[in-house]
């Protein structure tokens, strides 16, 4: 690489460094003050460009029309975000902070079919600056003048946000609520305004930061999802609630992905690889060394144990006698399922897929319950099991039923190694962590063409003869289910899952009655990965192909929305939250276009309903005890 062309990819990284700044600070604010993990925090940037394109068609090409369609987007998009945190958000501050995370998830598939239903489903361009349309000379290379112009967004916006927050009341009630929110609260702050205050600026410059991407990129409905995980990951590699150092880590993981772009190939083994591929993941690479060197952030403070409330810390109790005959009467139900193969073979297809969900959801919920390690990755070991299966199947050429079986043992490993790292964190920083590793597995899966079949996929992955009819499938899938949920229950009540809720309830008290928790931890782990694996090794056959998509961040995310509708608090927790959230994701897609907004809204209704999860809301409700 010539020197000029690494002082274009440090101007271009550092333009780019400022539109992850500005989202990254936002995102920073709201959880510093309010402890909300605010999965629709992309969603605002998003909306803010969509409205941007829309404003600024509608005012004209002039620079006031331009600057100020920008602007008014920005505003109308932080009002529409405190009319959320007034409505919404508000009510469920006293719950666990998991189920807020639920709330902001929910929040994302409504906007996201609002902004279908405003703008359609086509991507929308948006005019360039006026008079920032060409290009200026650098060591005699072109580089844009917007990118110039953006270099100088990101520190203007530090500097304003030091001065409002070192300068004035609000900015110091700001400060003093990141330390301890409970004490501005008893001092007589009116906590409530100064958290909708919080999230309208946090929701203005995630608004501005898309607003401002006009001239870059086209508005389209895949921008929420694939920005907040670049924001997040500003956020913890800089410190939860460091506005400085969410700048530093903006620029920071820039400037890695611009020399990725720009940097060749190296020679691995004799065999050139192209550093542009490392782009897909590089961010989540730094922050995973990051983590691994300095657990809390660059620039944040330890932080303790994170619970989630006291609800969770009562002791598990066998169900009464009821309950358990009720159990036996849905489990010969299933084994009846079958026999509507005939009238309604669709239905055995549903329960397949409801069975995998059920086990994958028992899974996350085994290390996030009773273990108190809340992951953000877990699909990782979903899908290592079902390239695990495909390849056993298809490279090793095994039967069928040997690569069924075997192939959990690839999420196995993978949850060895990780998790290795992952149990010396917690909290937040514990499940980003989680997710770094998941994205660096799909990287690998999805550019890994020659084994994994790259973004195609493989397909062919077929049961055996005697397993080619659905009810037979079925019936595997069943047993595999039930031992697997089985297991994990009894793991439970045995000893290792007494001594894993003590270690999340009472860490200190813990060790020095000579619990080793972290050894405990992984065991946990690599249990919960091992049987994540098994879910998808059944996918995999049920469905006869597979692709990049089987670990991908929605299929995570949809695992922690299974586990939280069901409720942590309960072991029959995440069966019914899969159950219900893989038969209303299936039944309101076949009903409308909308069907992500509908989803949205049930489940915002089930959070506000059961702040505990609908299996641990009704256990208090009939048997009259702790969940």
């Amino acid at each position: 690489m010539t020197f000029s062309s690494a002082v274009l990819q440090i101007l271009t990284g550092l333009a780019s460094a400022s539109a992850l700044f500005l989202v990254g600070s936002g995102l920073s604010l709201i959880f510093g003050v309010t402890r909300i993990v605010n999965f629709a925090h992309g969603s605002f940037y998003m909306l803010g460009l969509y409205a941007a394109v829309s404003l600024v068609n509608a005012f004209g090409g002039s620079s006031l029309g331009y600057w100020g369609g920008i602007l008014v987007a920005a505003l109308l998009v932080a009002v529409l975000g405190a009319v959320i945190e007034m409505l919404v958000l508000r009510r469920l501050y006293a719950a666990p902070e998991l189920y807020q995370l639920l709330a902001t998830f929910a929040l994302v598939l409504v906007i996201r079919d609002a902004a279908l239903w405003a703008w359609g489903p086509e991507d929308l361009l948006g005019p360039k600056a006026p008079g920032m349309k060409g290009a200026l000379d650098v060591l005699d290379k072109p580089f844009p003048s917007y990118d110039l112009f953006s270099i100088f967004v990101g520190p203007v916006v530090l500097g304003l946000l030091w001065l409002l927050l070192t300068r004035t009341r609000w900015g110091l009630l700001v400060r003093a609520a990141t330390q301890d929110r409970e004490m501005v609260g008893a001092l007589g702050v009116n906590q409530q305004w100064l958290f909708t205050s919080v999230f309208a600026l946090g929701t203005f410059l995630a608004a501005l930061g898309g607003a401002l991407q006009m001239p870059h990129e086209p508005a389209n409905l895949n921008l929420d999802l694939a920005l907040i995980g670049e924001a997040f990951v500003v956020v913890v590699v800089g410190g939860m609630g460091s506005v400085f150092g969410a700048f530093v880590a903006a620029i920071l993981i820039a400037m890695v992905k611009a020399f990725c772009i720009g940097a060749g190939s190296i020679d691995v083994f004799g065999t050139p690889f192209p550093l542009s591929k490392l782009t897909l993941v590089a961010e989540f690479v730094v922050m995973a060394l990051v983590l691994v060197w300095r657990p809390w952030g660059l620039f944040g403070k330890p932080q303790g144990v994170v619970r989630g409330g006291s609800e969770i810390d009562q002791p598990l109790r066998p169900l009464p006698l009821m309950w358990k005959r009720i159990g036996l009467v849905a489990l010969a139900l299933l084994l009846l399922v079958p026999l509507l193969q005939s009238s309604a073979p669709y239905v055995v297809v549903l329960m397949i897929d409801l069975l995998i969900a059920v086990l994958f959801a028992a899974s996350l919920h085994f290390v996030m319950g009773p273990a108190g390690m809340h992951s953000f990755g877990h699909a990782a070991y979903f899908g290592l099991g079902a390239y695990g299966a495909a390849l056993c199947l298809v490279g090793l050429k095994l039967p069928m039923e040997l690569a069924l079986i075997a192939a959990p043992l690839l999420a196995a490993l993978g949850a060895l190694l990780f998790g290795w790292f992952c149990v010396r964190l917690s909290g937040v920083y514990l499940a980003m962590l989680t997710l770094a590793f998941a994205q660096i597995v799909w990287s690998i899966i999805y550019q890994w063409d020659t084994v994994t079949g790259g973004s195609n996929g493989l397909v062919g992955i077929w049961p055996a003869g005697w397993l080619s009819s659905k009810p037979a499938y079925y019936y595997v899938t069943l047993l595999f289910v039930v031992a697997g949920c089985g297991l994990l229950a009894r793991t439970l009540h045995a000893p290792l899952g007494l001594a894993l809720r003590a270690g999340r309830d009472s860490p200190v008290r813990a060790n020095a009655i000579g619990i080793d928790l972290p050894r405990l931890q992984w065991v946990a782990f690599v249990i919960a990965g091992t049987l994540a694996g098994l879910a998808g090794s059944l996918f995999a056959f049920a469905k006869g192909t597979i692709s990049p998509e089987t670990l991908a961040v929605g299929k995570s995310v949809d695992g922690l929305v299974m586990v939280l509708l069901g409720g942590v608090q309960t072991l029959s927790g995440p069966w019914v939250g899969a159950a219900l959230f893989t038969w209303l994701q299936d039944t309101i897609a076949r009903q409308t276009d909308y069907w992500r907004a509908l989803l949205g809204v049930i489940m915002l209704a089930l959070v506000l309903v059961f702040p505990l999860g609908i299996a641990g809301g009704l256990r208090r409700m009939f048997l009259k005890e702790p969940a």
